[in-house]
């Protein structure tokens, strides 16, 4: 059995994983209820095609199709994405509690056990497993598992009991508020604003005291945001405070209401911020994903894109490894391939949050950096990193496709169920002999596609390209056994 400390999206989307692939694991959540705390408000990048493989896009409200976004923003400057001829930033604005519900409903489907009110308070590790220390509501109780993954947030309980470093810089400067409010200024949805002017909606307006935003990501729900540089985190957030804060940032004055309608509803105040990356991301039969392993600026919103994709490579590796075919360094790759990738994002999140900053050299290279992001081919290179399409992991095949997410072809039979997969474009003879020793583990798909990717791909559960190849299949053989293990034997009936 394999053990989650955590039912957060990253949680319960490695859960599902595992139930895909056969497992029944548990998971251990805090909290007797889904939090309808007001948190991300969507996903960006690789991981909502992630999602659209597994059939969940459109359970998300997302449509058949994910969306490209013709624009985003990139250190509070905006990034034009229209003259991109393959655009890489797929979004996907849904509130995370909502994606909470949907993860949990499917978990649930998939047979998940989910305990709520019980939260991991120790662990020791052992050849065999690991044994878990519960506590629930009717007290301390034992566990034992296999494996146990903390996906329990920035400040991990299982990281930290498991030993694990979480080195990284902080800082105190900067208060970041945020509220649901109602607007009563706003003409054809610019804001208007006596002695300031009018302010368009989803545009970052810096000033020499900080910044401001006025959204409505929510119909109905108009979101304010400021961030001063030099504030400090004083007595409890009211919006009496966001208003003292806008005027501070505008120099004028914004007329700020209650928030209309059904909640929940945004009122937040954060200080300061965090850039760390855990030392490992396992210890013995510990491992950690999302939060627990990483913590960053949210600009660009990269988090839920790590953390749901770290879910996906993962899960089928714990799995493989439960059911005796997984390769002998298999579960390693998942840390030389996950950590680069929130390398990156931390290091494009401190950049964004450099260029946002105070002073005249920052406004100077705010000016020459808007030059550049003009270009569409720097526009295509920074879509390429917030989308996470930047990263490629080691194969033994030089293909382009290879070491990829594999672009969006649609819903495809096995990535649903989160299989491998083998794509024949070509309608392959041989192809299905090859794969006849591994076909308990990796299905054969034909598809007719106008511009195929290539002859064959072979695709692996969490949507990354294993191997492509055109015309001969050389090589095809040892990649299915490099990530799938050994053919299985085929025994003669006499």
């Amino acid at each position: 059995m394999i053990a989650i400390a955590g039912g957060g999206p990253n949680g319960l989307m490695l859960a599902c994983e595992l139930a895909l692939a056969g497992e029944r694991p548990v998971v251990l959540e805090r909290l007797t209820e889904r939090s309808q705390e007001p948190k991300a408000n969507g996903m960006v990048g690789q991981v909502v095609r992630l999602l659209h493989q597994r059939g969940l896009l459109r359970r998300l409200g997302g449509g058949d199709v994910p969306f490209r976004a013709p624009g985003f923003f990139f250190g509070m400057l905006p990034l034009d994405l229209s003259g991109l001829e393959d655009n890489p930033l797929t979004i996907l604005p849904v509130p995370q509690r909502r994606l909470e519900q949907v993860l949990e409903e499917r978990a649930l489907e998939l047979g998940v056990e989910i305990r709520r009110g019980h939260e991991v308070a120790g662990l020791t590790q052992h050849d065999r497993g690991v044994d878990v220390e519960v506590t629930g509501p009717q007290g301390k109780y034992a566990l034992n598992a296999e494996f146990l993954v903390g996906a329990d947030g920035g400040r991990s309980t299982v990281r930290k009991l498991a030993g694990i470093d979480f080195p990284g810089v902080s800082t105190e400067k900067g208060v970041n508020r945020a509220a649901h409010v109602t607007l009563p200024g706003l003409v054809d949805g610019q804001l208007e604003v006596p002695g300031f002017g009018r302010i368009p909606p989803g545009v970052h307006t810096r000033t020499e005291h900080g910044v401001f935003l006025h959204i409505e990501l929510e119909p109905g729900k108009p979101l304010v945001v400021t961030i001063e540089w030099d504030a400090v985190d004083d007595g409890p957030m009211t919006l009496d405070d966001l208003r003292q804060s806008v005027r501070r940032v505008l120099g004028a004055d914004v007329p700020i209401g209650p928030p209309a309608g059904d909640g929940p509803h945004l009122l937040r105040r954060l200080s300061g911020g965090n850039s760390r990356i855990a030392e490992k991301y396992r210890s013995g039969r510990v491992f950690l994903i999302g939060d627990a392993a990483h913590v960053h600026s949210a600009n660009g919103g990269p988090g839920l894109n790590l953390g749901l994709q770290e879910a996906a490579n993962l899960g089928w590796k714990l799995a493989a490894h439960r059911q005796g075919w997984a390769p002998e360094d298999l579960l390693d790759t998942y840390e030389t391939e996950r950590r680069p990738a929130a390398e990156r994002v931390v290091m494009h999140t401190q950049a964004q949050s450099a260029l946002a900053g105070p002073g005249p050299e920052v406004t100077a290279l705010r000016e020459f950096f808007a030059e550049l992001m003009t270009k569409v081919d720097v526009a295509g290179h920074i879509a390429l990193t917030m989308a996470g399409s930047d990263i490629r992991y080691r194969t033994g095949t030089d293909h382009p496709l290879a070491g990829r997410f594999l672009p969006d072809i649609g819903e495809i039979g096995g990535l649903r169920d989160a299989r491998p997969v083998l794509l024949d474009f070509a309608r392959n003879t041989a192809l299905k002999d090859i794969a006849d020793g591994w076909r308990d583990r990796v299905d054969v798909v034909e598809l007719a596609w106008d511009e195929r990717l290539a002859d064959v791909v072979l695709v692996r559960p969490d949507g990354y390209v294993a191997w492509a190849g055109d015309g001969v299949l050389s090589g095809l053989r040892e990649e299915l056994a490099a990530w799938f293990g050994r053919p299985r034997t085929l025994t003669a009936v006499s």
